[in-house]
């Protein structure tokens, strides 16, 4: 490789957003040091016991080992605590700088040629991650995984055909039954960390200045999880108590990267079509299977889809500004604003509540709003991305405008312009003026 191919690989890999994929990667170590702590303590048996520990109000109840366990780890295990918490925020983290991640290298193509498989890569670390945060919830056995148990089994038994069997191979021989909490466990302590290590490993590595900020930020990673972990409490599973079949819990919500497709279920109306004397329960199938499945599908296809609608085949070793692939960038926002709608819409007692709107009017302006508002967005960024890229083409040929007023030797006045490329500091701004388009 070249002294120029050189420049384009690290302006390619030193973009800021790929400060987003070192975040993952340290997010996800810390999530291997505490989970292999936690292990050491956690129960995932289902027998019935007596809870005997330190925290008095649950003292003599008949919880499940797992539960208990996890009580003992909270408050009986010397740093039980601080590890179970860091080990929850940094899958949060991790989950969230897999999606910054993800919209950098979508909006400044970099998911293009030679970029294809690292962008694959981080589509897969995306569902992985999340099935590891819900896997990870279910392991407490208390009332808030017992919820999420509830949406489990719906999901599975509104698929067509082979529900029924689907349920019964995920949870055993009854729901919720003794098997779901170990088998989760062993899914989220043993199977999922190795697929993601695998993915990990094979992402290309990126150039050398990359790796020395990399080091920096993996302190900063850690220590923010650690401040993150010891002064804010999250998942106080000693407040919400033991699971109980056929209880629920008021104020419980899922994690923030699951809240879309708790949404989505909210605001899906109660459609269950009859086929062949057999119900179709698509309130669940359609928000919980098919939005969510249409959605990595498209994402995991982008690079084939724009290279078949725009025809380009090239090589790109530069990342573009998200202004000048309008299109693309239009696209993203109408994603961003499609999966914030549904974000907000799993809040929509709450908005009720608080706004002192009905529940129904807020349901239904959500129904409208996740068709309406991508359009959008979509309409109000293109027109933001060609007025800029108009307005710089603009000042390319007549110069830029300073405000400054100059007299003529005639009296006259006229406005001093200042050429684009005397611009102080414009070549760093944007690299590929400097080293041109592949």
């Amino acid at each position: 490789m070249g002294a120029d191919g050189r420049s384009r690989r690290a302006a390619r890999d030193g973009h800021w957003s790929s400060l987003f994929g070192e975040v993952a990667v340290h997010s996800f170590l810390v999530l291997l040091l505490t989970g292999a702590f936690l292990t050491f303590f956690y129960d995932p048996g289902m027998e019935r016991v007596d809870y005997d520990g330190s925290y008095v109000p649950l003292r003599g109840v008949p919880v499940s080992a797992a539960y208990s366990s996890t009580l003992d780890i909270g408050f009986d295990v010397r740093g039980g605590l601080l590890m179970r918490q860091i080990h929850h925020w940094a899958a949060l983290v991790f989950v969230a700088a897999v999606c910054c991640r993800l919209l950098g290298k979508f909006l400044t193509g970099t998911f293009r040629r030679p970029g294809v498989r690292n962008w694959l890569i981080w589509v897969a670390m995306l569902p992985l991650g999340m099935v590891a945060g819900v896997t990870g919830g279910l392991l407490p056995d208390d009332m808030l995984s017992g919820g999420s148990l509830g949406l489990i089994q719906g999901i599975t038994q509104s698929v067509p055909v082979i529900g029924t069997r689907l349920t019964f191979l995920v949870f055993g021989s009854d729901v919720p039954g003794d098997d779901v909490i170990p088998r989760a466990y062993w899914l989220h302590i043993t199977v999922l960390p190795l697929l993601m290590a695998v993915l990990f490993a094979a992402l290309r590595r990126p150039s050398r200045p990359s790796r020395a900020t990399g080091a920096a930020l993996g302190l900063y990673t850690f220590g923010v999880l650690a401040l993150l972990g010891t002064l804010f409490q999250i998942n106080p599973v000693w407040k919400y108590g033991p699971f109980r079949p056929g209880a629920i819990t008021a104020g419980a919500v899922p994690d923030w990267y699951m809240g879309f497709l708790d949404g989505a279920v909210r605001i899906m109306p109660g459609w269950e079509p009859e086929i062949a004397g057999r119900p179709l329960t698509l309130a669940v199938l359609v928000p919980a299977l098919l939005v969510p499945g249409g959605f990595f599908t498209v994402l995991a296809a982008w690079p084939w889809l724009e290279r078949r609608f725009t025809g380009d085949d090239r090589i790109h070793l530069l990342p573009d500004r998200p202004r000048e692939a309008v299109l693309r960038t239009a696209f993203g926002a109408a994603g961003v604003a499609f999966y914030g709608l549904l974000w907000a819409a799993s809040a929509n007692d709450q908005i009720a509540v608080r706004f002192h709107l009905s529940l129904y009017a807020v349901t239904w302006f959500f129904r409208i709003a996740v068709f309406a508002g991508p359009v959008l967005a979509f309409l109000a960024t293109r027109a933001i991305c060609s007025g800029l890229t108009q307005r710089e083409r603009h000042e390319a040929r007549h110069g830029r405008e300073t405000g400054r007023i100059v007299m003529n030797r005639d009296g006259g006045f006229t406005e001093t312009l200042e050429s684009r490329t005397s611009a102080p500091g414009l070549c760093d701004a944007f690299p590929h003026e400097r080293l041109g388009r592949p």
